[in-house]
């Protein structure tokens, strides 16, 4: 999923932004960022989680 997203390059990005701000609105996007920060942020405490989990280690 994540080879989708390196295609876009920064005039992607820049569009991406440029929609959001319109359809969100400027007062609601710092909102829509941190969410997205922290949702982020738990997936990947997770999947360390599981990928660090030793089955031997529970044996």
């Amino acid at each position: 999923m994540m080879n989708i997203f390196s295609n876009i390059g920064f005039p992607g990005v820049i569009l991406i932004v440029i929609v959001a701000l319109i359809v969100f609105g400027p007062n609601k996007l710092p909102e829509i960022g941190k969410a997205l920060g922290t949702t982020l942020k738990e997936f990947k405490n997770a999947s360390r989680d599981i990928m660090n989990d030793n089955p031997k280690k529970k044996q």
